[in-house]
């Protein structure tokens, strides 16, 4: 092969494992030398402005505009996102190529060591300060536990698990966090896991736990080499989930939660749509063929939409 590909990354460690994850696998899957992928590593707005809430910097496509304007330029060839950070819309002229298969798509509860022995959320002491930028998060902790106070946290895996403290002299020091599994897997940091959330309690981010290899629709040639990375279960899987939260706005300014399972060609999924402080919870299961995902996962956002007209943003313009 003689053609080498520019692989487009974030910066962040996680990122940057990411796409060395899929940079391996591609060239395993051809039988080439390492050097026939180069990573490009890059600042995205997510990655720089770290001093706000994603809701308030603009929702999705922070962490993957930079990203998409490079592909689109020519100057990368394809690129490595975490697909829970991925629009449900392409831009024109892009495509995903390929969803590889997916990592635990569960969130993890990261304790200061001072609240070891704690065994949930709702364990955790009137006002601890549970600190995120994600609105599901926020809004699914305060439901089991109403009584946290939340605090923004954000920055790379590695910074956030420094930051937790708790002290009674540092009534602002945050001292409990969710994570995802997957990425501290991907990291080698599993052994920091104190609790591993329940689905049905902290349900995941639509595609969370699953990367997406984003190319141009006219490199026919990438397109055919990257097929051997796709896995069709978690393809399918995802693609119920992400029709589920564009239907119902599909932005980081929405607390929107959603799981597909595949067992023997059935595919079950669940959504929930929540208000900020948690405390109103809308909830729909399907259960269908997994060659209708896109179908199933339209019909409970719907169904959401008719019982809690509430809850739904105004706009009914999808995020893209």
């Amino acid at each position: 092969m003689s053609r080498i590909f520019n692989l487009g990354t974030r910066k962040s460690p996680l990122a940057m494992a990411q796409s060395r994850e899929v940079a391996s696998s591609l060239c395993d899957a051809h039988g080439w030398p390492e050097t026939s992928v180069q990573l490009v590593p890059i600042d995205t707005k997510g990655d720089i402005l770290l001093d706000q809430a994603l809701s308030e910097l603009g929702g999705k496509g922070l962490f993957t505009q930079e990203l998409e304007s490079k592909l689109l330029s020519g100057e990368l060839d394809f690129a490595v996102h975490s697909l829970k950070d991925l629009p449900t819309q392409d831009p024109n002229g892009l495509c995903v190529a390929a969803i590889p298969p997916r990592e635990d798509a569960r969130d993890a509860l990261i304790l200061a060591p001072e609240l070891e022995g704690i065994k949930g959320l709702e364990d955790l002491p009137a006002q601890t300060r549970f600190g995120t930028a994600s609105l599901r998060r926020q809004a699914q902790v305060l439901r089991v536990n109403s009584n946290l106070e939340i605090g923004l946290l954000r920055g790379n895996v590695g910074t956030r698990i420094s930051q937790l403290t708790h002290s009674t002299q540092d009534n602002d020091g945050i001292a409990v966090t969710l994570l995802a599994v997957a990425g501290l897997k991907r990291l080698g940091l599993s052994e920091r896991v104190d609790i591993i959330m329940p689905i049905d309690q902290m349900l995941p981010a639509p595609g969370q736990g699953a990367l997406a290899v984003q190319t141009r629709t006219d490199d026919a040639e990438l397109i055919d080499l990257l097929k051997p990375l796709n896995c069709p279960i978690t393809w399918a899987q995802v693609k119920a989930e992400r029709e589920f939260m564009a239907k119902l706005d599909g932005s980081c300014k929405t607390p929107i939660a959603a799981y597909a399972q595949v067992k023997d060609d059935k595919l079950t999924l669940n959504g929930r749509l929540l208000s900020v402080d948690g405390q109103v919870c809308a909830e729909a299961k399907i259960v269908g063929s997994v060659n209708e995902a896109t179908a199933l996962g339209e019909r409970i956002a719907q169904d959401i939409r008719n019982k809690y007209p509430e809850l739904v943003p105004v706009s009914d313009t999808p995020e893209g």
